[in-house]
């Protein structure tokens, strides 16, 4: 469960909104997965990052918190791309998170 890394508040997956953004992206064969949670009680977003290694243990990392104003950037950033869960595109959204 991935908390709010200002105040702790643990997000719901169940929620339409969480996360707010998603986007993965292949470097040397190894897959990760960038997430950006919105907390609605402190107003910061919190960065979860799946790391699926082709050779070796995935790992996940949390960060934060990162301002509103910048995670709203990152977050329009991803949704112009009509796929953001395909590793392999190569759409300007992509090539930022690589």
């Amino acid at each position: 469960m991935v908390q709010c890394a200002q105040c702790g508040r643990q997000f719901d997956r169940q929620d339409k909104d969480c996360p707010a953004a998603a986007i993965a992206v292949e470097v040397m064969g190894d897959e990760y997965i960038q997430s950006f949670f919105f907390c609605r009680a402190c107003g910061v977003y919190t960065q979860e990052t799946y790391h699926d290694r082709f050779l070796g243990e995935d790992s996940v990392g949390v960060s934060g918190p990162i301002p509103k104003d910048r995670g709203d950037e990152l977050v329009a950033l991803i949704r112009t791309c009509p796929d953001p869960m395909d590793k392999h595109c190569q759409c300007p959204a992509h090539r930022e998170f690589l």
